[in-house]
């Protein structure tokens, strides 16, 4: 069966309304935590000194391939609103940037995948999702950093193409190649605590989850080694 591949049964409204606010509300807790250790672990590897990676999308893009761009918002306003006020330190612009950045990249991807639950499908969604946010967090960086980096607009404008776009394009190859190895057992887990859909999909339509773990592996170990090189650690 195919991890990628999922369609619910007909389910009475309540019952449905009331398992994606449950599972939504456990996404939040988890993509907290997992921003929280992730920045931690990672906080050697800030790029220019304030570029920090981190891997809550992989949680909030699971929950968009489950539930649809919708919990995607959802999900990245609430979790961005307790970083905000616990332990981040750029405040409201902080905020923004942390929306804009998990929205150009994932409700692109929740809405293909919505459209065709196919691993195609998701593999392409995430990979228009990545370019997008890169492309997108160029602009948003170019008019918001300067305010909350106390940094003149031209040095940021000389950042854009050397430092933003690889560290939005590595951002979105990490979290990308974590959502696709983490997919199928989170899912299968939730099915099985009775928080996501059942899947009706048919016996033929299996993938090779051998070799989807290991090419997003590979990806996942890509990602980090090209963070390094950003941080210059390495």
């Amino acid at each position: 069966m195919s991890a990628f591949t999922t369609s619910s049964q007909p389910t009475p409204r309540s019952r449905i309304d009331t398992r994606t606010i449950a599972c939504t509300g456990m996404l939040c807790a988890v993509a907290y935590v997992v921003m929280y250790f992730s920045k931690t672990i990672f906080a050697t590897m800030a790029v220019a000194g304030f570029l920090k990676f981190d891997l809550k999308d992989v949680v909030i893009a699971i929950g968009g391939f489950l539930f649809g761009p919708l919990n995607v918002l959802c999900v990245s306003l609430v979790v961005s609103l307790i970083e905000m006020v616990t332990v981040s330190t750029t405040g409201p612009w902080g905020l923004l940037m942390n929306v804009i950045s998990t929205c150009s990249f994932l409700c692109p991807a929740a809405y293909l995948y919505k459209r065709n639950r196919t691993f195609k499908w998701a593999i392409l969604g995430l990979v228009i999702g990545g370019v997008l946010m890169a492309g997108t967090m160029m602009l948003w960086n170019y008019l918001v950093t300067p305010i909350y980096q106390g940094m003149p607009r031209a040095a940021i404008a000389d950042m854009l193409l050397p430092v933003f776009l690889p560290f939005n394009l590595t951002k979105g190859l990490m979290n990308g190649s974590l959502t696709m190895l983490l997919y199928k057992p989170v899912v299968v887990a939730l099915r099985k605590a009775g928080l996501a859909p059942q899947s009706q999909s048919a016996a033929g339509a299996k993938t090779n989850t051998l070799a989807v773990s290991l090419v997003a592996l590979f990806l996942a170990v890509t990602a980090v080694f090209l963070g390094l090189v950003l941080a210059k650690v390495i």
